[in-house]
């Protein structure tokens, strides 16, 4: 491969893409992450060696112990939003590598108030979901399941909108193969025709999902699949 296609291929391939995010994401926090902190929060669940570690450099913070941060409740701590988000690059690469609880995590970031967050840094985290999104609709299998991710990102953007947009314009092989492991996981479970998405069920799917799945081209739901959608679509 030439220099040149090599470079065409960097900026085109998402995993790459995803690469340069949080790296972004990781610079774009940088201020907050290196700057030492006052932390307190519950002695009784975590000892004060753990509340000095959390508010030192975040990169010497054990992934363990953050997270353990990332799950835990907000009143456990007296700055719940401040911490997170000096320690969201952290918490978010944890996420993306399926070493998290998703759906808590998610409802995490939204009680932290990501959106209201500083614009360079709100702006760092979203190209980093959508980044995240097309690298995991690259590659099947990928890194967390299917439907994991489209949680995470439609409970803390507040709606299935934009990954769903993006799944539909993705017509490749691996992105139709997400789309039958997600439906054979939403149907066997039962929730395609009331599903929230949340730890707290913050975000009903199945008003934006169900249309989303009937407008879809031909072929790409596979028969069954699609008479199933369609039963719970028009009773």
């Amino acid at each position: 491969m030439s220099g040149r296609s090599h470079v065409r291929h960097l900026m085109t391939d998402p995993h790459q893409r995803l690469q340069d995010a949080l790296d972004v994401l990781d610079a774009t926090f940088a201020p907050l992450a290196e700057s030492p902190v006052r932390v307190g929060g519950c002695t009784y669940c975590y000892p004060e060696a753990d509340l000095e570690t959390l508010a030192g450099p975040v990169h010497e913070v054990p992934d363990q112990l953050v997270s353990s941060f990332a799950h835990e409740t907000p009143d456990h701590w007296d700055d719940f939003r401040g911490l997170y988000r000096r320690l969201a690059p952290r918490i978010i690469r944890l996420l993306i590598a399926d070493e998290l609880d998703h759906s808590l995590v998610a409802s995490r970031l939204r009680a932290a108030g990501w959106r209201d967050w500083p614009t360079p840094e709100r702006t760092a985290m979203e190209e980093t979901w959508h980044a995240w999104w097309r690298s995991v609709l690259h590659t099947h299998p990928s890194t967390g399941h299917i439907t994991d991710v489209l949680e995470t990102l439609s409970v803390t953007a507040g709606s299935l909108a934009p990954w769903l947009a993006i799944w539909a314009e993705s017509r490749t092989e691996t992105a139709d193969l997400h789309l039958g492991d997600a439906l054979d996981h939403w149907l066997i479970e039962g929730e395609l025709a009331d599903l929230h998405l949340g730890f707290y069920e913050e975000t009903h799917a199945t008003p934006e999902l169900l249309p989303w799945l009937l407008s879809l081209e031909d072929g790409r739901l596979g028969a069954a699949q699609l008479r199933e959608v369609e039963r719970i679509a028009y009773g």
